[in-house]
């Protein structure tokens, strides 16, 4: 039996509360810039991954078993590996899930029903947990780092490769990315009066990939490397800001579980790496 501390209700219906409103002892000067101002070693970064119980595609998903391995597992055991988050949590108001992250070594924060709905923005959810873990410590982080449970194949060679870039860039955030080859926004159309129309750039005539240019690139979801007061100061956000930075991976390791076939795509990668 799992037990988990009761969280205060939270009442946001799209309208959230700065979070620092509700625990003022941690609200920071206007020009709080801590990352730059300690060591690489002194910087206290928050790892975070979401993990609700109510998915409706795929059942079950964030737990179901990949070469005999919860889903949730692979994330955990990476974040639990890396040297520079100060403290990971998974949160979820799944008791299951909760008693899953536990047994890999995982601490939990219940998040309450009103965060874990199928249409509540993610940010919300992560800005209840930085809520709770400050609260419980009574001291800001300076750094959080959402780690996606759909992507199981980061390493904390990239957990870790992104954190410190983002502290040695001095940047706002750096996220996951993976590089678009066939789905390039040359190639991406849309349909007006039942006719294909270039929906943001022109393609080449002949349209091979080789000569698509520039390189672009897709936020792989996998990790979100942010400056903690970017998501809890005002409505928060947790991409877009103005000096966000790339952790640029390969196609292997950018597989976001959404379907069955991506659970087969990553059972067979992980399979080729055995």
């Amino acid at each position: 039996m799992v037990t988990l501390d009761k969280p205060p209700s939270w009442q946001w219906h799209g309208q959230v509360p700065d979070a620092l409103d509700i625990l003022p002892a941690l609200r920071p000067g206007p020009e709080r810039n801590v990352v730059v101002a300690k060591g690489l070693d002194d910087v206290r970064v928050l790892g975070v991954t979401l993990a609700r119980g109510g998915s409706k595609g795929i059942p079950g998903k964030n737990i179901r078993p990949v070469l005999g391995k919860p889903l949730l597992a692979y994330t955990v055991e990476e974040a639990l590996l890396s040297r520079r988050i100060s403290r990971y949590v998974v949160s979820t108001d799944s008791l299951e899930i909760a008693a899953v992250a536990r047994e890999w070594g995982a601490e939990c924060i219940e998040r309450p029903k009103e965060l874990a709905g199928d249409t509540t923005p993610s940010l919300d959810a992560l800005r209840h947990a930085v809520f709770e873990v400050e609260k419980q410590e009574g001291v800001p982080y300076d750094i959080v780092v959402e780690l996606r449970v759909t992507n199981p194949l980061k390493t904390v060679d990239d957990i870790d490769g992104a954190i410190e870039k983002l502290i040695d860039t001095r940047a706002d955030s750096v996220i996951g990315v993976s590089l678009l080859e066939d789905h390039h926004p040359a190639r991406i159309k849309k349909l007006v009066d039942d006719r294909i129309v270039d929906f943001v750039m022109p393609e080449p005539r002949d349209g091979q990939r080789q000569l698509l240019r520039p390189d672009a690139y897709i936020r792989n979801g996998s990790i979100y490397a942010v400056r903690r007061d970017l998501i809890m100061n005002g409505a928060g956000q947790l991409f877009n800001h103005r000096n966000s930075r790339p952790w640029i991976m390969s196609a292997e390791k950018s597989v976001n579980i959404d379907t069955e076939l991506d659970f087969l795509l990553v059972e067979a990668l992980l399979k080729r790496q055995m």
